[in-house]
């Protein structure tokens, strides 16, 4: 199963045409602990598009469908995506924190990547 937030409607049916079983997360769900949505995602009414980064969430992947899925996203041309899998903890936390969790790591590990391009001149040694 694969919850997507902040994608338009062409970018939604482009994904969907891509994988099986994708749903929207309206906003209405932010306060929803994240086991709540899974659970109704088939019947979640609304459009996903309502934050301004777009989250890309596995659930019940193994590391190959989760690879697999990584590469399509690619090859589908999405960039800045945010992506994530679901873990027993994750279950239980509402949306809300989830998001801000995931955009506090997101940061992290882009300043990490900026660190190793560094701002000096690799010469090798």
């Amino acid at each position: 199963m694969i919850l997507i937030i902040g994608f338009s409607g062409e970018e939604v049916e482009l994904i969907k045409s891509a994988f099986e079983e994708v749903y929207e997360v309206p906003s209405y769900c932010r306060d929803w602990v994240l086991k709540e949505i899974i659970d109704r995602a088939p019947s979640l009414e609304g459009s996903g598009d309502w934050h301004d980064r777009k989250f890309f969430v596995m659930h019940g992947m193994e590391n190959r469908e989760v690879k697999e899925a990584l590469s399509k996203m690619r090859a589908l041309g999405f960039r800045r995506v945010i992506y994530a899998t679901t873990t027993p903890i994750s279950l239980t936390w509402p949306l809300e924190k989830l998001i801000q969790e995931w955009l506090e790591e997101e940061a992290y590990f882009r300043q990490m990547r900026q660190r190793k391009k560094g701002p000096y001149l690799d010469v090798g040694l």
